[in-house]
């Protein structure tokens, strides 16, 4: 491998081979997984064999699959390279099937950094260059790994193009790390995720070991000694806070040392992660506005979490979990707020300038409507349950009619008074939602089309649901059963001219027409 250039990176044109180090990572992750999967092998082998014959048995396995997996990595680093050329960046991969991926330079958006811990102990990097094209794999080039000055130089090479002018809006930090936002972590809905998930765990591993049958015995005799009730409460309240403690240890992993600045060439870069490092880059030409997200729990804190609305991502976001759009964690909602207003390079957020106009009436009965119905289907579940097998199922449908029925029409109206949508300068905000409220601040410009849907249920209340379509995001953002004809008049303003083909032209219009 050749020296890198005096600039910081190699040679303009030459062609690159990844990091050789590739191959003791590859060694160093398969002994974890050997080790991960060996022990419930050597359970369940150690049974029918023996436990000499056991140990033989999955040594071998684990060392033959060290060797063919790092043979395979090891194929893989010889069969590729890559150049950064004055108009493109190639990347030349396969053994048997030679891939060849071209990216031009100037359709280059995003260039991101990942690293888990055996990379930043080798000082290697992950880089992911993507077009954010909405074509898969094929508009991203992926190396991995290379040195970390390496990663670092790419993404000021690529990314680098466009002279920032300094004034109101240039480049810095526009928020950083703040512990209190710790707080926040276990009111979002991975707690409980992570509780239930603890469970099934435990149930899977005592049936690795062989235990499970002891497991369900202890259950068994723990329920004799309480009340159905409180051993119930008690077990919730120990996976709670199973889910609490995962949720702060997962938030404390992704989001430790988070940075979100601007970086010349009007670049957006986050960067966060206490054991794996990840950097995010977002070209604003490629933003098309933001999104305030409140789960409820975070919402009744006082908290909202801050979402870009940005061409490609959702397409080159492989990792459900990786939160590629997010720019802010949850935090304060004023500091949200400020936040993405500075994104958007306006005095004050669009999702909070603007007082939304309140939907009509029709729509709180329908949200009462199906919220009422969802809580009932469990307790008419029950009650039939019980009537056919058990008095204990009709106390549990009775209980359960008691605590979901109140709940229901607390987050149905809820639901209605979130409801809204306006205009605010050069964006159309809309907002929706109760147990995940919403909040996007979308540029006029960026919407492509507009679809109106309208059930019949819909038609007889007078109401519609109007969807705005873009190339950013989600793809579509909804404004929900607004009444028909302000609904109408609304897409009209937010893009003239994109409705008034499909708009019936007024009476005194139609008749001066005839």
């Amino acid at each position: 491998m050749s020296e890198p250039a005096e600039s910081g990176g190699p040679a303009e044109g030459e062609w690159r081979r990844l990091d050789p180090r590739t191959l003791l990572v590859t060694v160093v992750l398969m002994i974890g997984v050997a080790i991960v999967a060996g022990v419930p092998s050597f359970v369940g082998v150690a049974g029918g064999l023996g436990s000499l014959k056991a140990i033989g048995w999955v040594s071998a396995g684990a060392v033959l699959l060290i060797v063919c997996v790092t043979g395979a990595d090891y194929l893989r680093w010889r069969r590729t390279r890559y150049r950064i050329g004055p108009e493109r960046a190639e990347l030349h991969t396969g053994l048997f099937l030679l891939k060849r991926r071209s990216l031009a330079r100037e359709r280059i958006r995003s260039v991101d950094l990942t690293a888990h811990p055996l990379l930043r102990v080798l000082g290697l990097v992950k880089v992911r260059i993507g077009t954010g094209e909405q074509t898969g794999g094929e508009s991203t080039l992926e190396l991995d790994p290379v040195t970390r000055a390496e990663g670092e130089w790419l993404r000021s090479e690529l990314l680098d193009r466009i002279p920032e002018t300094s004034g109101t809006y240039g480049d810095g930090t526009l928020a950083s790390f703040d512990r209190r936002w710790i707080r926040y972590a276990p009111l979002s809905f991975v707690a409980p995720l992570l509780g239930a998930s603890a469970a099934g765990g435990l149930i899977q591993l005592s049936d690795w070991v062989g235990m499970q049958l002891r497991l369900f015995e202890w259950l068994g005799d723990y329920f004799r000694t309480v009340s159905i009730l409180w051993g119930s409460v008690i077990l919730l309240a120990a996976l709670a806070l199973v889910g609490v403690i995962g949720s702060l240890g997962l938030w404390i992993e992704m989001w430790w040392n988070h940075r979100l600045e601007r970086e010349p060439g009007r670049t957006l870069r986050v960067r966060r992660g206490l054991f794996t490092s990840r950097s995010i880059s977002i070209e604003e030409r490629r933003l098309r506005g933001v999104e305030l997200v409140e789960p409820l729990g975070v919402r009744m804190a006082g908290a909202a979490r801050v979402d870009a609305v940005a061409t490609g991502l959702a397409q080159e976001d492989e990792d459900a979990h990786s939160d590629k759009k997010t720019l802010l964690p949850a935090a304060p909602r004023a500091l949200a707020d400020a936040v993405a207003a500075q994104v958007l390079r306006e005095p004050v957020s669009p999702t909070s300038s603007v007082t939304l106009i309140p939907h009509p009436r029709a729509a709180r009965g329908r949200r009462l409507r199906w919220s009422v119905a969802y809580a009932l289907v469990p307790v008419v579940i029950l009650a039939v349950l019980g009537l056919l097998l058990t008095d204990l199922l009709l106390f549990i449908a009775a209980v359960c009619a008691v605590i979901l029925l109140p709940v229901a029409v607390l987050l149905a109206l809820d639901a209605y008074r979130s409801l809204g949508h306006g205009l605010s300068g050069g964006y159309l905000v809309a907002r929706s939602g109760t147990v995940r409220r919403a909040t996007v601040a979308l540029q006029r410009g960026g919407v492509i089309g507009w679809t109106v849907k309208q059930s019949y249920f819909q038609r007889r209340a007078g109401l519609l649901t109007l969807t705005a379509t873009t190339a950013a995001g989600e793809g579509a953002y909804h404004v929900y059963d607004a009444a028909w004809g302000e609904g109408l008049a609304f897409a009209d303003e937010a893009v003239p001219g994109l409705m008034a083909p499909f708009l019936e032209p007024a009476p005194d219009e139609t008749s001066r027409q005839t």
